[in-house]
């Protein structure tokens, strides 16, 4: 009796099965493509600059149009059933992000998602429902800083799907002014490429880059933005008749400024090795400050005897200084037999040292960094410029000084032009040279 009514009751099973609908067969997102945006503010606010100088008597306005949306797109990917992480797209950029905690609040029954970036002291929280994630991005070491955040499944653009023929290709190098609307102006590069529709580039400034953008152009208005999980970059210009550039800045929802740019295929910036330099007077360059363990370490010390040093002054909330970590980690593992040390000097976010060690503890885990990373004092400038007192200031994080073996310093090259630009392939060229001129 088993025997035969067993084929029937797989027969019903299987029919049963098929009627099953499953409201969510993977652990909390769908893979593939999402389309993010932060919602900077979400009110369309015009910028009335001087897009000439004063003598010129034409006044230009230029309106934001993406009404304080900065739009990204990640991808999630699946290495299980249950494992995944997301791929954050800027540009060519990839940013792995695994380093996320997902379930339900049993307070309103909703599945809760938390990605954390944090060596950036940053994160997402956030509500899924279906193929949305609605929640906001929270900056940890700002006081009540937080942006809205919400993302769609399955989409793979930025800006927009229109396809308005370009009136211009922007490809090649723009001399570039931020900050023409106010009383402290300064000097930038523009690098872009474009195909068709298709926009992408960066920003070099004297002190570093502004990273990989993303973005768009349409008709005479082009759009690039760019997020990290620490910079949260919005750029919108208008394109002029005579080809220039207007257009505004928008970094989070704490800094908004305008820029303008003409096309310079011989535009420059003034010389890194130029912009910091010992006192006058100051022979040599010491310190001394507390690594992870509690440790008082000086440049004088024995570890550091009869070897180059490169003493960077950074910050672990600073994506440049990242770029710059992940290139020296890289050319001592290429390099072992050099007589090469590495000391960084931190400058944090937090006045509590304890919750400054452990952003530093964090960093050199994250970026498998074996030399010493000190805690050197507060990220303000100036508070840097006083627990550095040899150096006429400190201007950018990052800050690399060159000691060669006798103690006396080589180098002080000022900011970073990290792998979104074009000067990434000379600074290593030149790096290298450096090094072996010293070492050998």
């Amino acid at each position: 009796m088993i025997r035969k009514t067993w084929p029937l009751l797989l027969g019903l099973l299987a029919v049963w099965s098929s009627c099953i609908v499953i409201d969510n067969e993977y652990a909390v997102v769908a893979p593939g493509m999402w389309r993010a945006e932060l919602r900077l503010d979400g009110i369309r606010t015009p910028l009335n600059k001087d897009a000439r100088p004063p003598e010129d008597g034409r006044i230009i306005q230029f309106e934001e149009v993406a009404e304080g949306i900065l739009p990204f797109t990640f991808e999630v990917v699946y290495e299980s059933d249950s494992a995944f992480y997301l791929n954050i797209h800027n540009g060519e950029e990839r940013i792995r992000v695994d380093d996320i905690r997902y379930g339900r609040d049993r307070t309103n029954g909703n599945d809760t998602i938390y990605i954390d970036f944090p060596q950036y002291e940053s994160h997402i929280e956030a509500v899924v429902e279906a193929n949305i994630i609605e929640g906001r991005w929270v900056v940890r070491n700002r006081s009540d800083y937080s942006i809205p955040f919400v993302a769609k499944q399955g989409q793979d653009w930025r800006f927009t799907q229109l396809r308005k023929d370009p009136i211009i290709d922007l490809t090649g190098t723009w001399a570039t002014t931020f900050g023409t609307d106010g009383d402290d102006p300064y000097p930038a590069i523009g690098e872009f490429q474009q195909d068709g529709n298709k926009l992408t580039g960066t920003f070099r400034t004297e002190t570093g880059d502004y990273r990989y953008l993303d973005g768009t152009i349409q008709d005479n208005k082009l759009y690039l933005s760019t997020f990290d999980g620490s910079h949260a970059f919005l750029f919108e210009g208008k394109i002029l008749p005579d080809s220039t550039i207007i257009g505004s800045f928008r970094s989070g929802k704490h800094y908004r400024t305008t820029w303008e740019a003409r096309r310079d295929p011989g535009a420059t910036l003034a010389d890194p090795d130029e912009l910091t330099y010992l006192k006058e007077g100051v022979e040599t360059f010491d310190f001394t400050f507390p690594d992870t363990e509690g440790e008082m370490v000086s440049l004088s010390d024995p570890q550091f005897r009869d070897k180059v040093k490169i003493v960077t002054i950074m910050g672990t909330w600073c994506p440049n200084c990242a770029d710059e970590t992940r290139f020296l980690t890289q050319w001592l593992d290429d390099n072992p037999d050099k007589e090469v040390a590495v000391v960084s000097l931190a400058f944090e976010k937090h006045r509590d040292r304890d919750k400054a060690m452990a952003a530093i503890r964090r960093f050199k885990e994250r970026f498998g960094v074996e030399y010493p990373v000190l805690l050197a004092g507060y990220s303000n400038k100036s508070e840097a410029s006083e627990a550095l007192p040899q150096l006429n200031h400190v201007l950018s994080y990052p800050t690399m000084i060159i000691v060669d073996k006798a103690g006396e310093v080589q180098r002080i090259h000022t900011g970073f032009n990290g792998p979104a630009t074009s000067k990434y392939a000379a600074f290593v060229e030149d790096f290298d040279k450096t090094m072996v001129a010293l070492t050998d």
